[in-house]
């Protein structure tokens, strides 16, 4: 839903660079050349950026979508 803000795998910071890599790549860069400038070498960060998938505004209509509904607990 939201980009980790580390890599699974090796721990490197990567959750600051999912905005500028999508701001670039939405406005017609190559991906690769785009993780190269951003400093982003490890096969395994660049997994992780190329694999987000963002769902977050989904879910968000989802939640919109429940306010006013009370969950009831019983015990």
């Amino acid at each position: 839903m939201i980009i980790p803000v580390r890599c699974f795998s090796c721990g490197k910071v990567i959750g600051d660079k999912w905005e500028p890599f999508k701001k670039r790549v939405e406005a017609g860069e190559e991906p690769g050349k785009v993780l190269d400038d951003l400093g982003v070498t490890r096969y395994c960060c660049r997994r992780m950026i190329l694999s987000h998938v963002e769902i977050i505004d989904d879910v968000i209509k989802f939640h919109e979508g429940q306010k006013g509904l009370e969950v009831k607990g019983g015990n």
